[in-house]
């Protein structure tokens, strides 16, 4: 253990704290978001995915992503059940720390990951078969895409480049859930209801809680306590920060007033572009990288009303335009002072090429495969509850609970 930095390492375990507490963030920011009466089971598909993910993550799952390769498709079982996963460190995933931290490091990850998909089809998907989605989806998409990129598979010899998982994580999330929109189909809404985020103090406080995660998110990507990791926190605030202004700036201007929510999803947008940038650009491009996501991210959220796409809490066009969008812009903006690696404004057209053959090919996959995953588990399980329970509301029709009772003595 000599060659471990107990700074590198208290960087990385920190960071992975502060990435596990996105998870609950992300509950939050969901949950109010979506009307009063599906609360709890928008959370609760959240949290869920902390226990599911780290079973998966711990019997293989980590393995088939960062041990060996088969084909640059996928890895081995060289360390299931965490053997040879210990105090040691390893060279190819962080020289300096102990092996078992960098995987629990990407355990927070491969958790949240998942998570995101939920605010695409809230309101109106079964529990039960969402359990069984969450656990097929994380091995037959998050775990081979994880091996592609940075388990040494084939877009990593391709030269793809992703700091902190803007395809591994938003890209797929992304295209994931718009295929699960297209396929689970619209939300039944009553005449009388309103779709407005039931609280937006909830909202405010799971973006406060992601922003402050994303910082471990990103900048503890450089497994080092450095000054790639010192550029990240610095990109991953000024992007979140700038693209919040911006999109504020673009929906006042649309609808005539200052909105709250458009703020909190102006950051976050701004947040998940950066993610796969952060440290390899330089602070003035991650100001670039801010407004170009509000612009296009906005955009993107707009083009989806006009098609009367139901994704309920917009993840499609801000984590999946973001991450495609950020995912593109590290191939135009990397400069090889931040990480050794150009980008197109530097000379380097082959990197900006390589990147959207990556995008694609993910985009393309993930897709293709979660599809499959909804239609298998509909065949086992219904995807989408009854009308009954879907106008009842899922916490009370599924969970027997409800997140507000004012009568209760």
């Amino acid at each position: 253990m000599t060659n471990i930095n107990a700074g590198d390492t208290a960087l990385v375990l920190i960071s992975a704290a502060l990435v596990c507490l996105m998870t609950p963030g992300l509950a939050f920011f969901y949950g109010g978001l979506v009307r009063k009466k599906n609360v709890l089971t928008i959370m609760m598909q959240n949290f869920i995915s902390m226990g599911i993910v780290t079973f998966i993550w711990v019997f293989g799952g980590f393995s088939l992503a960062f041990s060996g390769d088969i084909g640059g498709i996928i890895g081995n079982f060289k360390y299931f059940v965490l053997n040879g996963v210990g105090m040691t460190p390893n060279p190819s995933y962080g020289p300096t720390i102990p092996f078992l931290a960098f995987f629990v490091y990407q355990e927070m990850f491969a958790v949240i990951t998942p998570a995101l998909i939920t605010g695409a089809f809230a309101d109106r998907v079964n529990f039960k078969s969402y359990l069984k989605i969450l656990a097929l989806w994380s091995l037959f998409v998050y775990v081979p895409v994880t091996h592609w990129i940075w388990g040494g598979g084939f877009l990593a010899k391709l030269g793809v480049i992703d700091f902190a998982g803007g395809i591994v994580v938003h890209v797929t999330a992304g295209v994931a859930a718009l295929v699960s929109v297209i396929y689970v189909g619209k939300r039944k809404i009553l005449s009388e209801e309103s779709t407005a985020p039931h609280n937006i103090a909830y909202v405010a406080l799971g973006t406060g809680l992601l922003w402050f995660g994303w910082f471990g998110f990103n900048g503890g990507s450089a497994l080092a306590a450095n000054g790639v990791a010192a550029i990240a926190f610095a990109n991953t605030d000024i992007a979140g920060s700038v693209a919040m202004i911006m999109w504020l700036l673009i929906s006042w201007a649309h609808e005539k007033k200052p909105s709250m929510i458009g703020a909190l999803t102006g950051a976050v947008a701004g947040l998940a572009t950066v993610t796969p940038c952060a440290g390899y650009i330089e602070p003035w491009s991650a100001v670039i990288v801010g407004l170009l996501s509000a612009i296009v991210c906005y955009a993107a959220v707009q083009l989806r009303e006009k098609f009367d796409l139901d994704d309920a809490l917009d993840v499609w066009g801000v984590h999946g335009v973001g991450g495609i969008l950020g995912s593109i812009l590290v191939g135009v903006f990397a400069s090889k002072s931040v990480n050794g690696i150009n980008g197109l404004i530097y000379g380097n057209a082959h990197q900006f090429y390589v990147q959207l053959i990556g995008v694609g090919i993910v985009a393309s996959y993930t897709c293709v495969i979660t599809f499959i995953i909804f239609k298998i588990v509909d065949l086992v399980d219904p995807v989408r509850v009854n009308e009954k329970i879907e106008i009842e509301g899922l916490d009370k029709g599924i969970l027997g609970e409800v997140a507000y009772d004012f009568d209760l003595k």
